[in-house]
């Protein structure tokens, strides 16, 4: 053993509230639950992992892991515990380096394992009813600094993954999953159109609906995954694990669940590249960075940005480079930074038309249209107006653009812009067209799951307050009001689109 305390799983001790007998206790039942009731653990062998450092054999960190996510409500994986995957007891490595506190990257044959814990996990609280009750967000610029070199590496699969004799093996990948088994190109065919099922109906309705559904899907993918397959279904396979894990943390973080979303957005970036596709990749950070913004990090927002853009690489197509700029501009209008927001709004619009469509855009760029660069430039005028009201002109135009290019089946997309549409007119001091589009966004929100909608409502409720002698306007505040869920979690910033 290292003889160093193990503060990892010190910290998660001290917030579950057990005693150390306690917990041995707990650890040799639920081994026995899971098919080892040979396991004695006593209070001895805990303050030794404890204090000591000490690594137990499996199964005792997955036990540990189950225990101590039933007990927090919120995803604790066998790294969070501060042990190595597949360790014997002994010696600890040192996973707390302060440059990399997360444990990310990890290696790449570890992804599977990672994904499909996670994910088992996470259905796990699903049906526990929990809810991610003091889960840590790591910051932006933590994840940045500790994906750079990896990101920027050559992403290649052959590349990536260890070689096995059997092309076919399958190594384990965790925590209670079915046995794994070779697929063919039509299963995977299969996955990938319920990928675009899954994400259509995000667009329309919101995350909350689906969410189980989807992280289900990429659990059973995990598992799939645990084989090595011909080269060319693995790295579909893992781009169908990306899809997936983006839409599981686009959902989560839809209904308030942002430790977990961002989970899923590094998961997601570590399936896209090992499936070589650094684009995929470097467009699931930046998701992270939306979620950055949305809570008030915006500074942090751009540090995963600058990774996002650099580690995409040179094939990265001209519209997805314009939307990666659209992020950077919104973020930077929650700085008050506007003439670099314009400006890099400027250089959005030149990417998004200099696409000439003669490439086929991947599926997960496809719901990112002329609507969407509009809406996402009526959100940063709005973000920005609140420094300069003279940008909530060009949000109202923006916004107005939005509305007449969105397409059938975008319900949530319309409500953002009905909001930002409504905050810039109370902010350009139009209370009876901010009254209006504010109706329009009321009369459509109860169609969907979004909290992020609701974190909107709460932005522009506020800007009412000036108008609230008007009659429309306090009718149209207690309407609000009453459209709200009671005692609501404030937020930080508005929500993207």
């Amino acid at each position: 053993m290292s003889g160093q305390p193990n503060t990892r799983l010190n910290d998660l001790f001290g917030l579950a509230g057990w005693s150390k007998g306690e917990l041995a206790r707990m650890v040799n039942r639920q081994a026995a639950a899971m098919g080892h009731p040979q396991l004695a653990t006593d209070t001895s062998r805990v303050r030794r992992w404890i204090d000591m450092g000490e690594t137990p054999r499996d199964p005792v960190p997955r036990v540990l892991a189950a225990l101590f996510t039933e007990r927090l409500g919120r995803v604790v994986t066998i790294e969070d515990l501060g042990f190595d995957r597949h360790g014997r007891a002994g010696k600890r490595n040192d996973v707390r380096n302060p440059k990399n506190p997360d444990g990310v990257p990890w290696a790449p044959e570890r992804t599977a394992a990672v994904l499909t814990e996670f994910t088992g996990m996470d259905l796990m609280l699903n049906r526990r009813g929990l809810v991610g009750a003091g889960a840590a967000l790591a910051t932006g610029s933590v994840l940045s600094s500790a994906m750079h070199d990896w990101l920027h590496t050559d992403p290649v699969l052959s590349a990536d993954a260890p070689r096995l004799h059997d092309p076919l093996h399958a190594d384990p990948a965790g925590f209670d999953r079915y046995e794994a088994a070779p697929i063919g190109s039509q299963e995977i065919d299969a996955l990938e159109r319920s990928v675009d099922v899954f994400r259509a109906w995000d667009a329309s309705r919101g995350g909350g609906l689906q969410r189980k559904a989807v992280v289900g899907q990429l659990n059973e993918v995990g598992g799939m995954l645990a084989y090595r397959h011909p080269d060319h279904l693995q790295r579909r396979l893992w781009g169908v694990a990306a899809n997936l894990a983006v839409l599981a943390g686009w959902m989560s973080h839809d209904i308030g669940l942002e430790p977990t979303a961002q989970k899923y957005f590094v998961i997601a970036a570590h399936a896209a590249r090992e499936g070589g596709d650094r684009p995929r990749a470097g467009e699931a950070l930046s998701r992270a960075a939306r979620q950055m913004v949305h809570l008030g990090r915006p500074g942090e927002a751009l540090d995963l940005m600058k990774l996002a853009k650099s580690g995409s690489g040179e094939e990265t197509l001209p519209r997805t480079r314009a939307m990666l700029h659209t992020i950077e501009a919104w973020a930077q209008a929650s700085l008050g930074r506007g003439q670099a927001m314009r400006r890099t709004l400027g250089e959005a619009e030149e990417l998004f038309v200099s696409d000439k469509g003669d490439v086929p855009p991947p599926s997960w760029m496809q719901m990112f249209d002329e609507a969407d660069l509009h809406g996402m430039q009526a959100l940063a005028f709005r973000t920005l107006a609140e420094h300069d009201p003279a940008a909530a002109t060009i949000a109202q135009h923006h916004a107005k653009q939005a509305l007449e290019l969105r397409v059938g089946g975008r319900q949530r997309s319309k409500i953002f812009d009905y909001i930002s549409l409504a905050s810039a007119c109370f902010i350009a001091d139009d209370p009876e067209q901010a009254d209006r589009y504010a109706r329009l966004a009321l009369v459509s929100m109860g169609e969907t799951s979004s909290h992020r909608t609701w974190d909107r409502l709460r932005e522009m409720y506020r800007l009412t307050s000036q108008y609230a002698g008007y009659g429309k306007i306090q009718d149209l505040r207690e309407e609000i009001q009453l459209a709200l869920p009671q005692a609501p979690v404030k937020r930080s910033r508005v929500a993207d689109i």
